[in-house]
């Protein structure tokens, strides 16, 4: 943990602390020694002007916010990590999108404090946080109706019936589901939900939902954990019992991007000798991988397993019969 960490995590525990924080609990929170404990109070005490009060002898020694003041007292200038700040910026963005609708009045305290939350604490003065952007990606239009339909059987746990157009097949379907979560995923939604018809979980794009109707009849429930390994235990949206674990190298110019990128939580990445980078994650359906990997053209080769390999050979020459002929 460093000297940044260290500071967030003291200031947090002194303001939520209700009695002094003893120097054991420290040390062990900061995972640092007794002097670094004392050097990081003395740097968030007369750096930061933090309101700290000293208790108890040096050999048990133990500190607070000062009542009153400890309360008032934020870290001055900008202290998030960059997972709050990307958090705050698109809640921010968010509510600036919803306009004067009906919950424009509900969501004016939230947008006053995340621009509390980011303003220069020492000085009071606004940060340009214009000059921060998040950038939406991929996101699809989607039907509101259907979104809220969709979304209020998944709260109020009713059955839903609708209209389904797989994007796969172009083919449409009807479907009775019990939904079982909302998932926000690249900037898209989609519905996982148990369908009665298939007697199976699916996830469903919302997007490609229409006719959503609520039933009478209460949804059935899966557990979290028979959710998560069916819908989030191999790569991407398109999850299920992995079925193969793919192996896939990288160039040494694509190995300094791709080594610090998070495909998948069971991921296992290796340098090679050369530079060059091999990653290995477990898939289910080889669709949205495949795409990834292609992003990356000559700088990426899937090497195992071999169905996956020959899939992508017959992606690349039928990108490669596109070119050809002049186009139409």
């Amino acid at each position: 943990m460093d000297r940044y960490e260290r500071t967030l995590t003291l200031h947090r525990l002194l303001k939520s602390a209700h009695y002094p924080v003893p120097l054991a609990r420290l040390m062990e929170e900061l995972e640092c020694s007794r002097a670094t404990v004392y050097r990081d109070i003395d740097f968030l005490r007369d750096a930061l002007g933090a309101p700290i009060e000293s208790m108890g002898s040096k050999q048990n020694a133990a500190w607070r916010y000062e009542q009153g003041e400890g309360e008032r007292f934020e870290l001055p200038g900008l202290w998030l990590t960059s997972d709050e700040l990307a958090a705050l910026l698109a809640l921010n963005e968010l509510i600036g999108r919803s306009g004067p609708g009906v919950l424009a009045g509900s969501l004016a305290p939230f947008k006053s404090r995340i621009e509390h939350l980011l303003s220069d604490h020492g000085s009071g003065k606004a940060l340009p946080i214009e000059r921060i952007r998040v950038i939406p990606w991929g996101a699809r239009k989607l039907d509101q109706q259907a979104f809220r339909v969709v979304a209020g059987a998944v709260l109020e746990r009713k059955q839903l019936r609708f209209r389904y157009r797989a994007r796969t097949t172009g083919s449409d379907s009807r479907r009775t589901v019990s939904p079982q979560r909302l998932t926000h995923y690249r900037d898209n939604w989609y519905l996982d939900a148990w369908d009665h018809d298939r007697e199976a979980l699916r996830s469903f794009a919302v997007d490609r939902i229409a006719e959503a109707q609520t039933m009478d009849a209460p949804a059935r429930d899966v557990g979290k954990e028979e959710l998560d390994q069916a819908l989030a235990s191999s790569y991407g949206i398109f999850a299920g019992q992995p079925k193969a674990r793919a192996t896939i190298r990288f160039s040494a110019h694509a190995a300094r991007w791709v080594a610090d990128e998070h495909w998948h939580s069971q991921q296992v990445g290796t340098w090679l000798p050369d530079g060059r980078y091999e990653l290995q994650l477990p898939y289910s359906n080889s669709k949205e991988l495949l795409m990834d990997v292609l992003k990356y053209g000559p700088d990426a080769e899937v090497i195992a397993p071999l169905p996956l390999r020959e899939e992508m050979k017959i992606l690349l020459q039928l990108a490669q019969g596109a070119y050809q002929n002049p186009p139409r």
